[in-house]
C-alpha cells in the first residue's frame, strides 16, 4: 500500500459513485493489483435495478470483447505445440473461405468484389483480415446486420454461423486496413478443429482450471443466475445498432437481465464476444499476462510469447491504418497485439499512461489494462452497452495513476 496514496484511491470510489448516482452506471466494480497484491476493491450501485440488487464482488458480467483476448490465448498455446503457425491460410483449417472475393475500394453493392488471397491467421489476430461487424458502418456490415452475423448466445453451432460468414466478400483487402471484427469468433472455430474439442471445453479444460477460474464460461454457472448483472442501455434503440444508435429517453433502459438471459443457456459459443465472467476470475486471467504466462502454479503460455502478443503487430498506430470502424480504445498512440490495444505513444494517447500499455474492453463498458512499466493490473465492470456512451476508461486509468506515489 505504501506505493499508494490513500486518499487519492478514494477518489476511484467516488468517481465510481457519481456514475451511479447520475445514473450512467446502475453499479460497478473495480478490483487493482500491484505486484500481484490486491490494493483496491470497490464497488456501488446495483446489478439490478428491477429488484434492487446490489453490484457486488461476485457479481456475474458479460464481459463481451473481453472475451477476446482469452480466445488468442488459447490460439497461442497450439502454436506453442507446433500445430499451425500464424502466416497459415484460413482456408487451411475452414476450406470454405478459400477463393474469397473482396469489395473493390469505393464498392456501392455487395456484388462488387474483386479477388482476394484467404485471410491469414495473424490477420484475424490484428483484425487486418477483411472481416467486419454488424455495427461498423459500410456495405459488408449491412449485409451482416441483415443476416444478423453478430454471434450472440443464442444462434446455434458455431460451425453453421462461420459457415453463413464465408458466403459473404471482404470488406477490402486482407492486411490493407484495420478494422474490429468477427475474427476472433472465426478463429474459435479454428481452435475446435485444430484440438478436437469445442470452445468451451477447451477454455475450461486448458485455461480456466489451471487458473483456478471457476466462475466463467459462455453460460451463466448453474445455480448462481440470481447473481448475473442486468445490461442497460442510454439508447432508443438496438443496444448494439451503433450506426443508427437513437439517444433519449431513460439513460438507464433494461436490455436483459437474469431470468430471461440468452447468457444463461448459451448455444453459441462465440470466442469474441461471448463470455461472462466475475471479477475476480478476469483478474486472475489479468494477472496471468501481468506474470508473462504463468498463474497459480500453472504456465499456460511461455514468456517470450506473452511477450510476442503485447507488442504491437501493426506497422505503426490503428489510427494510421484508416479505420471507420467501432473501437474499443483510442486509435491516436495505440498500436494492436494479439488479443488487445497496446501503447507505442503514450502522448497521442490522450490518457495517461507508460508506453506498452495492454488493454481491451467489451461492449457492456468492462475494461481490463495492464501496466507492465509499474507491474499493475485494473479489471472494471459494469453493464451498460454501447462502451462508446462515455469516457469512463481514460477518466480511470487517470484516476489510478494518479493514487501512485512511485
Amino acid at each position: 500500500m505504501a506505493k499508494f496514496d490513500p486518499a487519492r484511491l478514494n477518489r476511484i470510489s467516488d468517481w465510481m459513485q457519481r456514475y451511479v448516482d447520475e445514473r450512467k452506471y446502475a453499479g460497478s466494480s473495480l478490483l487493482v493489483k500491484h505486484h500481484g497484491s490486491e490494493v483496491f476493491f470497490h464497488s456501488c450501485g446495483q446489478r439490478s435495478i428491477e429488484n434492487n440488487l446490489p453490484f457486488q464482488r461476485d457479481t456475474i458480467a458479460r464481459i463481451y470483447s473481453m472475451t477476446k483476448p482469452v480466445t488468442t490465448v488459447a490460439l497461442m498455446m497450439l502454436v506453442e505445440q507446433g500445430l499451425f503457425h500464424l502466416d497459415a491460410q484460413l482456408s487451411e483449417f475452414l476450406p470454405e473461405f478459400a477463393n474469397m472475393q473482396a469489395l473493390v475500394p469505393g464498392a456501392q453493392r455487395l456484388d462488387q468484389t474483386e479477388p482476394a488471397p484467404t485471410p491469414t491467421l495473424h490477420e484475424l489476430l490484428t483484425h487486418t483480415s477483411g472481416l467486419s461487424y454488424p455495427f461498423n458502418p459500410g456495405i459488408l456490415p449491412a449485409a451482416m446486420d441483415e443476416q444478423d452475423l453478430i454471434f450472440r448466445p443464442d444462434q446455434g453451432l458455431l460451425e453453421n454461423r462461420v459457415l453463413d460468414l464465408s458466403r459473404l466478400p471482404l470488406a477490402f483487402q486482407p492486411g490493407t486496413r484495420w478494422e474490429y471484427s468477427v475474427a476472433l469468433d472465426v478463429l474459435g472455430r479454428v481452435i475446435e478443429i485444430v484440438s478436437g474439442k469445442t470452445l468451451d471445453e477447451f477454455f475450461a479444460k486448458e485455461i480456466f482450471e489451471p487458473l483456478g477460474i471457476q466462475e466463467t464460461g459462455f453460460s451463466v454457472p448453474s445455480g448462481a443466475g440470481g447473481r448475473l448483472a442486468s445490461l442497460y442501455t442510454p439508447l432508443a434503440g438496438d443496444a448494439m445498432a451503433l450506426n443508427a444508435a437513437k439517444t433519449g429517453g431513460d439513460t438507464l433502459r433494461l436490455v436483459d437481465q437474469a431470468g430471461k438471459s440468452p447468457f444463461e443457456k448459451a448455444s453459441t459459443f462465440s470466442g469474441g464476444g461471448g463470455l461472462v465472467s466475475t471479477i475476480d476470475d478476469f483478474s486472475c486471467f489479468a494477472e496471468m499476462l501481468r506474470n508473462r504466462g504463468q498463474g497459480k502454479g500453472h504456465r499456460l503460455l511461455g514468456s517470450k510469447t506473452i511477450d510476442y502478443m503485447l507488442s504491437n503487430h501493426l506497422p505503426g498506430d490503428i489510427a494510421s491504418m484508416g479505420p471507420n470502424s467501432f473501437a474499443e480504445q483510442p486509435m491516436e498512440g495505440t498500436g494492436f497485439g494479439l488479443g488487445g490495444a497496446v501503447v507505442i505513444n503514450p502522448g497521442r494517447t490522450r490518457v495517461p499512461g507508460s508506453l506498452g500499455d495492454f488493454s481491451w474492453g467489451g461492449m457492456a463498458s468492462t475494461f481490463f489494462w495492464i501496466n507492465r512499466v509499474n507491474d499493475l493490473t485494473a479489471v472494471f465492470f459494469t453493464q451498460l452497452s454501447p462502451s462508446s456512451s462515455y469516457p469512463s476508461r481514460a477518466e480511470l486509468k487517470a484516476l489510478v495513476l494518479g493514487a501512485m506515489n512511485e
